[in-house]
């Protein structure tokens, strides 16, 4: 049984998410938030599989609750609704630790298999979206003080413990590369690559493939294009 908190402000939007959800066999509701502060005092409370959160709400909004949530190191993740694909959101949505997003208009199908991908810690957005994403942003929005400005991958910590296959796999993560082309263009076994995955994922923290690419672009392994 999956279980999901609905973060959003419009009520009838809410009703229609929790009808659609509990049509399903494997999927319950916890309970629903009207802003950001109650999207993370309920996810404290309740600790569901997923928050469904909306951006824009009055107060604390869905990029600083997710923030929060995420910053506790909870199992639940976040999946992001956003009225357009590809907008600041989105993308600041990513950067706070959201495991995905979907835009509000997607289909019932596509936002039950988002939540369904989310809860078994996939990501519901694709790793070469998510570089279309921070290649359109990166270089628009602030992400610290210039005294705040993230380390290069010679001397981030983040990186220390990675091996240089390691690193090479992360810094064509962050290209957008699937398993199967890494596979075919560094002529490796895919299984190996998915070894090397999920200790690059372990080794630096990272929630899932999507926080990879974003890390990779902290670290400069991958600059913008």
């Amino acid at each position: 049984m999956t279980t999901v908190l609905i973060a959003d402000d419009q009520p009838l939007q809410r009703f229609g998410f929790r009808m659609l959800l509990e049509s399903q066999d494997d999927m319950a509701v916890l309970g629903e938030a009207t802003n950001g502060t109650e999207a993370t005092r309920l996810t404290a409370e309740l600790h569901p599989d997923v928050v469904l959160m909306d951006v824009r709400m009055p107060g604390l909004d869905g990029i600083e609750a997710t923030r929060r949530i995420v910053a506790t190191g909870a199992r639940t993740r976040v999946l992001i609704l956003t009225t357009f694909d590809l907008d600041e959101y989105a993308y600041a949505g990513l950067r706070a630790g959201a495991s995905g997003f979907l835009v509000k208009d997607a289909q019932p199908e596509e936002l039950l298999s988002g939540i369904r991908a989310v809860a078994t810690g996939d990501a519901v957005v694709a790793p070469s979206l998510t570089r279309r994403l921070l290649d359109t942003y990166a270089q628009h929005l602030p992400t610290g003080t210039p005294d705040d400005t993230p380390a290069r991958a010679a001397d981030d910590p983040r990186l220390v413990s990675l091996t240089d296959r390691e690193r090479e796999i992360l810094t064509v993560i962050g290209q957008g590369w699937t398993n199967t082309e890494i596979a075919t263009r560094l002529h490796l076994a895919e299984s190996t690559v998915k070894t090397h995955v999920g200790r690059i994922l372990s080794k630096t923290g990272c929630r899932d493939r999507v926080q990879a690419v974003i890390l990779a672009y902290d670290t400069k392994l991958v600059e913008p294009s």
